[in-house]
Formats: structure tokens, C-alpha cells, sequence
């Protein structure tokens, strides 16, 4: 099963914004994580190998046994299209946070650690 071609949007879907908002105000201000998402709104989408987001990240993977990665592998077998993942760089801290697709990031890593995953970054 390694090395499954995986299906993506062309764009987030629109309750990915939502969503990384909501991730992003539990490490900043409600106005800076509100900045932020109309930044990655506006930003073109990119792709970066699913190993690189981990290693850049400082993230550890989830198993297959999380019911969200669970749900997300479903998805990929089903050749059903993913939606792409939200990152931002946080310079200050240099990191970068995955402030959306975390499960699907481990999901689509259990099928191939060197798949390039679709981003939006800012």
C-alpha cells in the first residue's frame, strides 16, 4: 500500500479556515491569528515533501490508530481528494505550525514519507 497516489483539491476547503483560526488563537492573539488567515487566503498554493513539513514542523507523527488519521487514510483509499495543508513560518520562533491538515499530513506520511503535499504557507 506505500506509495499510493493521493488525490488533492486544487484549494482548502473553505471550513479549513475556520479551523486553523481557531489552532492558530491558542498561541497567539485573536487578531494576529485573524491576520494571519486572510494572509493564507491569499496565498498561492506550493507543495513540500510530507518528511520536510514533519522535520520542520518538530511534530511527532500520530499513529494509524488515531480515529482521525483513521478517517483521513479512508479518504486516500477511497481515492477521495485531500485538502491541501495550512502552514505558517513563525520566524520568531523558528518553527513552522501546521495550523491545519495535521491528520491528513500523517495520514498521507503512512502511505509515503516523501509524497509532496500541497500547501498554502505564509
Amino acid at each position: 500500500m506505500k506509495h499510493m497516489k493521493i488525490k488533492w483539491l486544487t484549494r482548502p476547503q473553505q471550513h479549513d479556515y475556520p479551523a486553523a483560526r481557531s489552532y492558530l488563537q491558542l498561541s497567539m492573539d485573536p487578531r494576529a491569528a485573524k491576520k494571519l488567515i486572510a494572509k493564507l487566503r491569499r496565498a498561492k498554493l506550493t507543495e513540500f515533501a510530507a518528511k520536510d513539513v514533519f522535520r520542520a514542523s518538530g511534530l511527532s507523527l500520530l499513529g494509524v490508530s488515531d480515529s482521525h488519521v483513521q478517517e483521513m487514510r479512508k479518504q486516500i483509499m477511497e481515492r477521495r481528494p485531500l485538502s491541501p495543508i495550512l502552514l505558517h513560518r513563525d520566524q520568531r520562533n523558528c518553527r513552522l505550525i501546521i495550523a491545519d491538515g495535521y491528520h491528513r499530513l500523517c495520514a498521507v506520511y503512512t502511505f509515503d514519507e516523501v509524497a509532496m503535499i500541497p500547501c498554502i504557507i505564509a
